[in-house]
């Protein structure tokens, strides 16, 4: 305090009070840091629930897609089939109604 006449009590005070406001905010802050780490947490919880959530729904679509691609292909091979089985049917009902005229016709001579 050499050289100071003017500094005194109220400089030591003055002080004081701006410690006094910076450790109250510097108390403030560590609360929001507190409260956001928190959130940051609360955050990644949710990001990691979400991703087992979206791994596990990826795999049971890409099931789901690969079923319904057999039975795409079985519903097709099996219209192609029924398909010619009514075009054999159609084809057998026709010779045969050929053979039952040819052997009406053979009757009557």
């Amino acid at each position: 305090r050499r050289g100071c006449g003017s500094c005194g009590a109220g400089a030591d005070g003055s002080v004081s009070a701006g410690l006094a406001e910076l450790r109250a905010r510097r108390e403030e802050l560590s609360g929001r840091i507190r409260e956001e780490e928190a959130e940051r947490s609360r955050l990644q919880g949710q990001i990691w629930t979400l991703t087992e959530q979206l791994a596990r729904t990826s795999e049971s679509l890409a099931r789901h897609l690969a079923t319904r691609g057999e039975l795409d292909r079985t519903i097709a091979e099996t219209e192609a089939a029924y398909s010619k089985i009514l075009e054999s049917s159609q084809a057998l009902r026709d010779a045969l109604k050929g053979e039952i005229g040819n052997a009406g016709k053979a009757s009557e001579t």
